[in-house]
């Protein structure tokens, strides 16, 4: 067991009675009307982790849980689906589907949660039209996955009707652009659309920063991967809470899209160059056959779009390292995505009290912001000088 430092235990003290607390307010905003859910707060899909139980776990505590497809075929997809809508049916919570486009099989998976009328799905690295017009058969919601305004403007034009804005602190694959500079400047260039936060975010404090700087909610990935409903292997959990908002590493030689993982000395080994051509499709095609991708669909892409194709290659090449951190808590053969957040979680709470315990610290921050300004209010002095001028001064 991990003896925490004096001050990290109080702050797990204090929490876990903020936990117990009931949630005497909720906090209302454009998503939370847009999804249905009861709380701002999203599970992002994570391979492996991303599962039917941790996403349930989630939207039945009043966030919203998003089911990852990466590793799945079609089959397990809608098998996936049609658990969670029997871990959620007795509250009727609504969820999401990720989909990552760019990737061998999304499109599939992504025709699947059609098929299924997933509330809400979520996409990155591709083209949304199609699915806009499948969501619009049946009333779901689109949320597009961006790391930039292009991206951003171009994921509106195709329907989105939320973004995830992915900043630099985030686990896996975020920006260039940190959190608290993108998610104000998207706010101003986009103030019609919703934004959910990622990157950064892990308690009560931070879902109230997010707010202040134009978000409608936050995504907490790497926070709601150490919780007891999550499958991440134990091995990993107590690595993350081990190890400091430092100790990641952000590059992109591991999997080819810049990515922030755990640092260790095989994650510093992979990022510090770009792995050797034949090795990276060896191992992607190895990667397709486990994760039953017909070689059909890979291999045409490697022919006509090869830099695109490296690309998806490289990802898939790093399939192995992933899964043996992820599924079997190997530090040594794996690697595992996290955030620069890691740094402060300090527990492996259950899902439910977790969502608790973040609702109260952003009620106690709130009434703190609202006491500071009032004291800064009551305490602002009216000064005349000599000649009968006002003067304020602001203690």
């Amino acid at each position: 067991m991990i003896s925490l430092p004096p001050a990290a235990a109080r702050t797990v003290a204090n929490a876990s009675k903020a936990s117990r607390r009931p949630v005497a307010r909720t906090i209302s905003t454009r998503v939370t009307d847009l999804f249905g859910c009861d709380h701002p707060i999203i599970l992002p899909g994570m391979s492996w982790i991303s599962t039917p139980p941790l996403v349930a776990a989630v939207s039945n505590a009043g966030g919203l849980g998003i089911l990852a497809t990466g590793p799945l075929s079609e089959d397990e997809t809608r098998a996936s689906i049609r658990e969670i809508k029997r871990l959620t049916s007795h509250s009727n919570r609504p969820f999401g589907v990720g989909v990552t486009l760019l990737m061998p099989g999304a499109s599939e998976n992504a025709r699947v949660a059609l098929e299924e009328e997933v509330p809400v799905l979520n996409i990155s690295l591709g083209k949304a039209d199609w699915i806009r017009e499948g969501l619009d058969g049946y009333g779901g919601k689109l949320l597009a996955t961006v790391t930039n305004r292009k991206h951003a403007g171009a994921a509106i034009a195709s329907g989105a009707d939320a973004l995830m804005a992915t900043g630099h602190e985030a686990a896996a694959h975020g920006g260039d652009v940190t959190s608290l500079v993108l998610v104000p400047s998207l706010a101003a260039e986009f103030p019609e659309t919703p934004i959910v936060a990622a990157g950064g975010f892990a308690n009560g404090r931070g879902l109230n920063a997010a707010l202040a700087l134009g978000a409608d909610a936050v995504a907490m990935g790497t926070r709601l991967a150490v919780t007891q409903e999550s499958p991440l292997a134990g091995a990993m959990k107590e690595a993350i809470l081990a190890s400091s908002e430092t100790e990641t590493i952000y590059g992109k030689n591991f999997d080819g899209i810049p990515a922030r993982v755990l640092e260790t000395p095989l994650a510093s080994k992979l990022m510090a160059s770009r792995p050797w051509l034949p090795v990276v499709v060896g191992r992607a095609l190895m990667a397709s056959r486990q994760m039953g991708i017909p070689l059909w669909k890979v291999l045409p892409g490697l022919l006509t779009q090869f830099s695109q194709m490296f690309t998806i290659a490289q990802f898939g090449a790093a399939t192995e390292a992933i899964k043996a951190a992820t599924v079997e808590g190997d530090t040594q053969h794996g690697v595992q995505f996290v955030g620069q957040c890691q740094g402060m979680i300090h527990d492996i709470p259950i899902v439910e009290d977790l969502v608790r315990r973040i609702i109260a610290e952003s009620e106690t921050a709130h009434d703190e912001q609202v006491r500071k300004f009032e004291g800064s209010s009551s305490t602002a002095s009216l000064r005349h000088n000599d000649h009968g001028h006002d003067t304020r001064t602001a203690v």
